[in-house]
């Protein structure tokens, strides 16, 4: 008697539309990881007189500095906005792509976890 659907040796006969769907999947991510890369997300600190942007390959791409705020005898407080003003932006990109990721994988937290077997 012949066996329907499934694959020999006992696979599940749904096994074939969960590779698809993995592979949509991995497509999606793939080309959002691509838009992500190219995005650029900026940062401020000292009311303004730092600004930092960082693209989504997660790399600083400029720095703006005011005037007033460069001065020689207080250069730590300069590296201080600039660590920070850095730091935010990162951390905002870093957000956008858990946010972007999210929706394709319905918030699986990655695909390591979040299945139910």
């Amino acid at each position: 008697m012949a066996r329907r659907g499934g694959f020999p040796g006992g696979m599940p006969g749904n096994m074939n539309n969960l590779m698809k769907q993995a592979q949509r999947m991995q497509k999606q991510m793939e080309e959002t990881t691509k838009e992500l890369e190219e995005k650029e997300v900026s940062a401020s600190s000292g009311g303004g007189a730092v600004t930092v942007t960082v693209s989504g390959k997660k790399e600083v791409v400029s720095v703006k500095l005011d005037k007033e705020v460069v001065d020689p005898d207080d250069v730590e407080m300069l590296e201080d906005l600039i660590v920070a003003a850095t730091n935010e932006a990162l951390r905002k990109m870093e957000e956008i792509s858990q946010t972007e990721m999210a929706k394709i994988t319905g918030g699986m937290g990655g695909l390591g976890g979040g299945f139910p077997f």
